[in-house]
């Protein structure tokens, strides 16, 4: 088997990279929007849509050798409101 994938193995990456990374990176997204940061949402990145997150390379890499990314989240840190203390 190429690089000792099952397809037990192949399915649990799958569902990983189209369940959790979009999961994971709607959270960075919702985050920054909910603090101000309106670059999330200007850029279609909060949503829950796996083409909206799903980076090429890091998708191959992650289906070949358990190891991958999505794209990260455009945040602009200074349009952040900050909460008086």
């Amino acid at each position: 088997m190429l690089f000792g994938l099952t397809p037990a193995v192949l399915l649990a990456r799958l569902i990983v990279l189209v369940v959790g990374f979009p999961i994971h990176e709607w959270a960075h997204a919702w985050s920054a929007d909910q603090l101000g940061d309106n670059t999330p949402r200007w850029e279609g990145r909060l949503s829950l849509n796996p083409m909206a997150h799903l980076d090429v390379l890091g998708s191959i890499l992650l289906l070949l050798t358990g190891f991958g990314w999505a794209k990260p989240v455009p945040v602009n840190p200074y349009r952040m409101r900050v909460a008086p203390r």
